[in-house]
């Protein structure tokens, strides 16, 4: 979306006195949705002459088109949403046995009831009735967390089946099962116990577990309380000191209130000066001269390990400013071990230098399943090809150059070669498309849909796409089409293996709105359409989180001022759901900051995304120019990050299918200046 921006001593022996504590809900990190909104009427390519027709809303064999029964289905979700056990009973026993989404309604029914007075019978009763559907492994999942909570390992570990890596909770509640009974899990929890935020009660009790046992020791939670501290996650930074015989209000302090921490004084416990060192890293996320006084004058005070990790925290937050300084403060770590977000920001920060010795040595310090990340395989292919390494660098470009991302893109670039558009994809047929609609899944995402549940839509939809064939799932793909939902046709296109169609993973609705508007303004229409693919999906009603609305996404105060600059003097907020209108002030507002930032792509799409000031601002700490694809890389904000690299592929791609011949994306990835001219944007 775009918007307006404006300017320790030994392991304590009562450890099981802190598993209450331990136990405590943790802190919750916010994460955008997805746009909730029903799908509204968009210009899709017409259906070919003679082409197979699919009814355009599902209906179930025999069963009529009863509003009333969709008014009660929502009520009865909403009461089960609530846990009201009498009204879900009461409401799903209004509605028929062949009700579309009647799998829903029989798990509705006894949502409330799991975890009170549902009989495991009950239970499996459901899931025997709905074997095999989407609303039956969401059952499975709620009723084994439950029977996680109570500690009812032989069920538990009877029912879980192959869901017992599906989800962090289960796999948590897994291994607590077998450490119960007095297995060596460590080593495989340690490879678990890597997002602090999303622990909640299975993780949480697994460490507890685990540290009760001796499987883990004080490393171990050490390590817990470090990761705690990078990711803001105060309940888990609590738990972590307690086990560890520390003070668990401050380590709460340490993470929400640093400087008040810091005060406090260093501590003399190993346990205590790893508080204080977690305060110091937080600290640096918003003063680093702050941070590095208190580390430096404290230094004395610390073990060699703990000033390097110390420093480890600096460096992390020093990268993620594109502080000039964060290379030589990576340079006092020494050889500790590292978090993989600061591996991958070290990393960074030797590409901004040009230190492709330390780019190496940081990816391949990195664990194996991220260092096989195309990011990484890519960056180390080129300290490869640096370093004169042809053969090395070109098996690594080949690892990735099928990929139509990205880093794939580049891969191919550095080979010699260019994103072709594959040739057009076997048209589906009469019975393929036939098959796809009479798949029971499909037709209640499509009845998810009409009620204008979209996360319910698209677990549903999800849930059909497994284990489909490529022709199958260009079937699904053409299903969604049809039925005006050209997000699901991306989704479900970008999953097939051989059979690429580019006409469904890059498709270019409302054109006849579109080019004209593009050319109006001098602006690549394939650039146009390769941000709105990723803002929207082509969701004509799509909401942000933060407010951001339709096709291209735009906010409210920025509609309004860019309304006002090209004379639409009629303009109100609500015409941001008018497609033209949309679609006029979206183009309007990247041909202005294209034309802000001398036109250049990666700097107007990072504009568009996180606001004009902080790409100038990142610009502004360049003092030479910067490959293009290491000024992407170094984008601190993630989601900006992300967001610049796919659309600018995806511009690749669309370029391919417009002009129809090859392309590159260097073409869109000149060098970053360090300077620019006067800014007409806020």
């Amino acid at each position: 979306m775009f918007q307006l921006s404006l300017t320790t001593g030994s392991l304590p022996v009562a450890l099981a006195l802190v598993f209450a504590l331990w136990t405590l809900p943790s802190s919750i990190v916010h994460a955008e949705t997805a746009p909730q909104a029903a799908p509204s009427t968009q210009v899709v390519p017409p259906v070919p002459a003679g082409a197979p027709t699919v009814p355009s809303a599902p209906a179930a064999p025999g069963a009529p088109d009863n509003r009333a029964d969709d008014d009660t289905f929502m009520l009865l979700r909403e009461a089960a949403r609530q846990n009201d056990a009498a009204r879900t009973n009461a409401l799903a026993s209004r509605l028929p046995p062949n009700y579309p989404l009647a799998s829903y309604v029989d798990y509705y029914r006894l949502k409330p009831r799991i975890g009170r007075d549902a009989t495991a019978e009950e239970v499996r009763e459901v899931l025997r009735r709905h074997e095999g559907t989407a609303a039956a492994e969401l059952m499975r999942s709620e009723w084994l967390l439950d029977l996680g909570r109570r500690r009812d390992w032989a069920t538990f570990e009877r029912e879980v089946g192959q869901l017992a890596g599906s989800n962090l909770q289960l796999r948590c509640h897994g291994l607590l099962a077998r450490a119960s009974r007095g297995e060596a899990v460590a080593q495989e929890a340690r490879g678990v116990l890597l997002s602090p935020a999303n622990y909640g009660e299975a993780c949480s009790a697994l460490i507890a577990q685990l540290a009760q046992s001796r499987q883990f020791g004080e490393d171990d939670l050490l390590w817990q309380l470090r990761l705690a501290g990078e990711a803001n996650a105060t309940g888990p930074a609590r738990r972590a000191a307690a086990l560890l015989g520390a003070s668990d209000v401050r380590a709460a302090q340490a993470v929400d209130t640093p400087a008040v921490a810091m005060a406090r004084g260093i501590g003399k416990t190993r346990a205590e000066r790893a508080v204080y060192l977690m305060a110091v890293g937080r600290m640096a996320r918003t003063s680093l001269k702050l941070a590095t006084v208190a580390l430096e004058k404290n230094s004395p005070q610390l073990s060699a390990e703990e000033r390097a990790t110390g420093w480890a925290s600096v460096a992390h937050a020093a990268s993620i400013a594109l502080s000039p300084d964060a290379a030589t403060y990576w340079q006092r770590t020494g050889g500790i071990r590292l978090t993989n977000e600061q591996l991958q920001w070290k990393t960074r920060i030797a590409l901004r230098r040009g230190d492709w010795k330390t780019v190496r040595a940081a990816i391949e310090a990195m664990p194996p399943s991220l260092r096989a990340d195309s990011a990484w395989v890519y960056w180390l292919a080129r300290a490869d090809k640096h370093d004169g390494k042809m053969v090395e660098a070109n098996a690594g470009f080949e690892r990735i150059a099928s990929q139509h991302n990205f880093y794939g893109q580049l891969a191919l670039d550095d080979l010699g070669r260019q994103v072709v558009a594959p040739p057009p994809a076997q048209p589906i047929s009469n019975e393929e498309l036939a098959s796809s609609n009479a798949n029971p899944s499909l037709q209640r995402a499509l009845k998810f849909y009409a009620l204008g549940l979209r996360a319910d839509g698209n677990r549903e939809w999800n849930w059909a796409l497994r284990g489909m064939s490529d022709r199958q799932l260009l079937a699904a793909g053409e299903l969604a089409r049809r039925n005006d939902l050209l997000d699901r046709t991306i989704e479900t296109s970008l999953r097939t293996r051989t059979e690429l169609d580019y006409a469904q993973r890059f498709p270019a609705p409302h054109l006849d709105l579109l080019h004209p508007t593009a050319q109006g303004l001098g602006l690549d229409k394939a650039w146009v359409y390769g941000l709105i693919r990723q803002e929207s999906r082509f969701i004509l009603d799509a909401r942000s989180g933060v407010g951001a609305s339709g096709l291209m996404q735009v906010m409210p105060a920025t509609g309004k001022w860019v309304a006002a600059k090209i004379g639409m003097n009629n303009f109100v907020h609500s015409m941001l759901n008018d497609l033209r209108t949309n679609i006029t002030l979206g183009a309007n507002y990247m041909n202005m900051v294209l034309e802000n930032f001398d036109g250049d792509e990666i700097l107007a799409t990072a504009a568009y995304n996180a606001g004009p000031s902080r790409a100038r601002a990142w610009r502004g700490l360049l003092d030479q120019p910067m490959e293009g694809a290491i000024f992407v890389e170094s984008i601190p904000f993630s989601e900006t990050r992300g967001y610049v690299r796919n659309v600018l592929a995806n511009a690749t791609n669309y370029a391919a299918v417009f002009e129809n011949k090859p392309q590159s994306i260097r073409t869109r990835l000149r060098p970053v200046q360090p300077r620019e001219r006067a800014s007409i944007l806020p």
